[in-house]
């Protein structure tokens, strides 16, 4: 998960349990401070009524109340009661209580905050209960519920938009800095040292970080080439020596057929290692920038010649071949590359292939790009051998002649090209290797 997304719904977890502890915790907050109110307002009744009280209203209120030991008063509405009763010589009960209970007035059952206030008035014990209705509390506890659900939803829609947009454009040097500099960057030559402009200065840190670290590299890749021009070079002359030297003793009749076969041999071997050394210096040319890249190469074409060229090897294995390349296709290359790219794919569909077996090769338009497909039915390969087969020196075969450098020259040729190369194999089925070329179409 990228990492805008993961703060959005941090931001929005974060409000979320604002919202829920805010349900719980406001809620009560409003209730203690009504509760303050409400018991306010019932001692200061209940301070009116025992200022105007004396015995004979007692007694008039319990006269009036048929004799009955209790007086009560209720409003119209049911939002508040007075209650008066005569209490018991041995009862014992708090002088001031507030609680909160049901009480049916009119066969109507209500939720009431009650003061509860026992006094003695010539030797007489009393109950004076003043209540007022908690419904209206209850309603406007709901309602706050409900408003702060809907603001905090509203505000949560509204914050998550605006973090979105905010993380965006603060992460957008991030996502410049991995297209730019690194989802593209082949090797140190195609690396973009421009700076990214950023207002965060740990991007910028970043940037300025992946820069020094990429000149490090290129001056080890630039060593390294180097050292492999430089040797290759200097290896040429002494194998050229030793092969004229070999190929004029060849020459002495004084020979037997033994030491005859014992020089063929070092020849054959001379031959191999100056072939070794042209091909890694061929890699280090291009990998240097050494061709140019600035000739039409008809693709279809280059396979024609190659299939002629090559008409003595697929007799050789009683190979068929099915050339379906037709495309009229020509992007700008370098023309002797692409014939050696080429050359060496089809040369290892012959090589690694079955006597009697076939090569097919296929071209054609995929999404506007330029594909060529060359399946042989031959060995094929595991899943571990296709993981290394663009090493240099890696062989898929040991029984097969070759020093393992084809494919590596395919591969630096290719992406010299920007040429994509997928392999799929299988082994003792066949391999087909498909070449995507940088569009060029209109």
């Amino acid at each position: 998960m990228k990492i805008k997304h993961q703060l959005s719904i941090f931001n929005a977890l974060t409000r979320l349990l604002i919202i829920v502890v805010l349900w719980f915790v406001l809620p009560m907050l409003i209730q203690n401070v009504v509760y303050k109110h409400i018991n306010k307002s019932l001692l200061e009744k209940k301070q009116k009524f025992i200022q105007h009280l004396d015995k004979e209203e007692i007694n008039d209120y319990i006269v009036g109340n048929d004799s009955s030991d209790t007086y009560a008063s209720y409003s119209m509405l049911h939002n508040s009661f007075l209650q008066l009763s005569r209490l018991p010589e041995n009862q014992v009960m708090k002088k001031t209580a507030f609680v909160n209970e049901p009480r049916i007035i009119e066969d109507e059952t209500n939720e009431y905050r009650i003061l509860q206030y026992a006094f003695v008035y010539e030797d007489s014990k009393y109950l004076l209960e003043i209540g007022s209705s908690l419904n209206e509390i209850k309603d406007l506890t709901f309602i706050i519920k409900a408003f702060i659900i809907i603001l905090f939803g509203v505000v949560i829609i509204l914050t998550f938009i605006v973090d979105t947009f905010y993380i965006e454009y603060l992460l957008k040097p991030f996502y410049k800095i991995i297209n730019t500099k690194i989802r593209n960057a082949n090797d140190p030559d195609s690396f973009d040292y421009t700076p990214v402009a950023s207002h965060t200065a740990d991007f910028e840190e970043l940037d300025t970080v992946l820069n020094q670290m990429m000149k490090r590299i290129g001056e080890v890749f630039k060593n390294e080439k180097q050292f492999i021009a430089n040797v290759s070079h200097e290896l040429m002359t002494p194998i050229s020596l030793l092969k004229n030297r070999l190929e004029n003793l060849l020459q002495n009749e004084s020979l037997d057929d033994n030491a005859v076969d014992k020089i063929a041999a070092s020849l054959r071997t001379l031959d191999m290692l100056k072939k070794i050394i042209n091909n890694l210096l061929l890699i280090s040319k291009i990998e240097n920038n050494q061709y140019a890249a600035n000739e039409k190469v008809a693709v279809a074409d280059v396979i024609r010649d190659l299939i002629i060229d090559l008409e003595d090897r697929f007799e050789e294995k009683n190979i068929t071949l099915f050339n379906k390349a037709s495309t009229d296709f020509e992007f700008t290359a370098n023309q002797t590359l692409i014939h050696i790219l080429l050359y060496n794919l089809i040369v290892n569909a012959i090589k690694y292939n079955h006597i009697g077996g076939s090569i097919a090769i296929l071209d054609g338009i995929e999404d506007r790009n330029y594909f060529i497909e060359i399946s042989d039915s031959g060995i094929g390969m595991n899943e571990n051998q296709l993981l290394h087969i663009f090493e240099r020196f890696s062989r898929i075969s040991t029984d097969q002649d070759g020093q393992g450098l084809g494919l590596a020259i395919v591969h630096t040729i290719a992406n010299f090209h920007n040429i994509i190369i997928l392999v799929t194999s299988k082994a003792e089925t066949g391999t087909t290797f498909k070449l995507l070329f940088p569009s060029e179409l209109k």
